[in-house]
């Protein structure tokens, strides 16, 4: 079913937008055209716009406005593949709209965010004030990849350019059930570890003559499993260790093996770093066995906006540089009451987000989208109505922040 035979009242801006973001094939790195169509639209209502293409990845920097609130919405268009064609009920890349829900790749993750946010965005910029805010669009094609040369290299550039964000509101999908249910404040950080251990082989009838790998490697295992790191806090879950893998190579009954490698990964609280954690992690290795060696890979930074000591019912608070500045989670929660009349879950569960790039001392970042069930899944979709809540919601919190 299209948008054209859908009832005339929920012929909404943000599905015709999500539509025509969804039928184009921009799996990572790819954007297959998505910048462009936002660009013109973006261009059209008065945004000066940017696009870099870095190491294969495409990047959108848009602003409107001059003032000195700086307000950004951070997404990304490129998409997961589509998985085994046969398993979908329609193709992934040809949306469908189909018992009041919405189908295709990318309905929940996250390319119904971006439509939502420039429905929002038609709906309400006459309503800015350029000379008090500056409203930036960052838009990557590399969230779903390595993530390398998309929001980081934004959040870089932005900082060549002398520019400091106040606030950041990330589209991902953050809702369990409703659209609204759950905002996000935050990410446990990630960072994954390789240790290599050396025995020295021999025969298992003369283990005097032999050094087994895989008894030292135990002993690292229950050095790391047995740590008691922090326990988080009622808005941070605590730090969590898991092996994930463990080998010695070719296998022989009646051989002492001579190396082990472990596998292992850290989701780790705001109150870690990755220096200091993997300065921890090195000192208790070495504890066991001094010659390991450990390497890291794919480090992803930890980030948390704390909320405001007490209710969070005002509307601003006081920044780093000792400013008072609009409150971004009181104003969330606010235009998330106004559509839904509900208050919403202040959450910092799941894995990592593209706003650990941006989050700092100075910037506030929360992320708020639609519910995230399908999001990855054969036959991704959404309900129409979710779609409709968060173009809602995303004008509100325009029209709050920026009048504040």
């Amino acid at each position: 079913m299209s948008i054209q035979s859908l009832p005339s009242f929920i012929q909404a801006r943000s599905i015709q937008i999500a539509e025509v973001l969804m039928a184009r094939e921009s799996i990572t790195p790819a954007d297959a055209g998505c910048q462009s169509y936002l660009m013109y639209k973006l261009e059209k209502l008065g945004f000066v716009c940017e696009k870099h293409k870095v190491n294969g990845v495409n990047n959108l920097i848009a602003r409107w406005g001059q003032g000195p609130l700086h307000f950004a919405f951070s997404g990304h268009t490129d998409v997961v593949p589509p998985g085994p064609l046969d398993k979908w009920k329609s193709p992934p890349f040809s949306p469908v709209i189909s018992q009041n829900k919405l189908f295709g790749r990318g309905a929940a993750d996250m390319k119904t965010g971006i439509a939502a946010m420039l429905a929002a965005t038609e709906r309400v910029i006459a309503l800015l004030d350029h000379t008090k805010v500056s409203y930036w669009w960052l838009i990557t094609s590399d969230e779903e990849g390595e993530a390398e040369f998309g929001s980081k290299w934004i959040a870089q550039y932005l900082a060549s350019q002398n520019v400091k964000l106040d606030m950041c509101l990330v589209g991902e999908p953050s809702a369990t059930s409703k659209t609204g249910d759950t905002i996000k404040i935050g990410r446990r950080g990630s960072l994954s570890g390789t240790i290599e251990v050396t025995g020295k082989q021999g025969h298992v009838a003369y283990p005097k003559t032999a050094v087994n790998a895989i008894h030292i490697a135990s002993k690292v295992v229950n050095a790391l499993t047995r740590y008691s790191f922090d326990s988080g806090s009622d808005d941070f879950p605590g730090t969590t260790l898991q092996v994930t893998h463990m080998d010695t190579g070719s296998f022989t009954d009646n051989m002492v093996p001579s190396a082990a490698r472990i596998e292992f990964n850290v989701r780790y609280s705001w109150q870690f770093d990755q220096a200091n954690l993997s300065a921890l992690l090195r000192q208790l290795i070495h504890e066991v066995d001094e010659s390991a060696s450990v390497r890291f890979s794919r480090p992803c930074e930890a980030y948390f906006t704390k909320p405001r000591t007490g209710p969070r019912t005002g509307p601003r608070t006081l920044n780093s540089d000792n400013q008072t500045k609009p409150c971004l989670i009181a104003n969330v929660e606010k235009a998330v009451r106004e559509a839904t009349g509900r208050y919403p879950v202040v959450s910092t569960s799941g894995g990592t987000s593209d706003g650990r790039f941006f989050a700092n001392a100075h910037t506030q970042v929360v992320e708020l989208g639609v519910p995230n069930a399908t999001i990855h899944q054969i036959n991704e979709h959404i309900h129409l109505s979710d779609l409709l809540t968060l173009e809602d919601i995303y004008g509100d919190i325009l029209l709050r922040v920026a009048s504040l």
